[in-house]
């Protein structure tokens, strides 16, 4: 039954990668998660405006390593275990984030480029600020 060995899994930043709950059945010793994304999450999460977001979105990455080892494996056929459920609501929960912070984020940097085309020219603002405030180029699953 499971698979006591398995202390770290990768997978994809994708809602419905986890769809048997008890996948990690008796897996206790499994307590770390990485994302296949991970560099390009945290390229967007450092590229964030505000503090605030780049902070939450650090904890909301740290958090399944947190919860994870804490998560109870199942032990039985009819004890499917946490971990399964863990994973899943992790998934979720960064990505309906990241999305939400990236649609804030532009809302932010068009209302910046609007008011900085008053004061300076438009080629100013266009090729020697925004550039700097734009985010890196990856879509993550949910965005538009």
């Amino acid at each position: 039954l499971g698979c006591p060995s398995l202390e770290r899994i990768t997978i994809p930043l994708k809602d419905g990668m986890i769809t048997y709950v008890s996948i990690f059945q008796g897996c206790k010793n499994l307590k770390h998660v990485d994302l296949v994304e991970g560099e390009q999450l945290r390229d967007t999460i450092d590229a964030l405006l505000l503090e605030e977001w780049r902070n939450d979105m650090k904890d909301k990455l740290g958090v399944i390593n947190r919860s994870l080892p804490t998560a109870r494996a199942g032990n039985s056929y009819n004890d499917e275990g946490e971990k399964a459920q863990t994973v899943q609501l992790w998934i979720s929960s960064v990505l309906s984030t990241i999305v939400r912070y990236k649609a804030q984020h532009r809302s932010l940097l068009n209302e910046a480029a609007t008011a900085l085309q008053l004061a300076l020219p438009n080629d100013i603002v266009m090729n020697n600020v925004l550039p700097f405030l734009e985010l890196p180029s990856y879509t993550f699953e949910g965005e538009d």
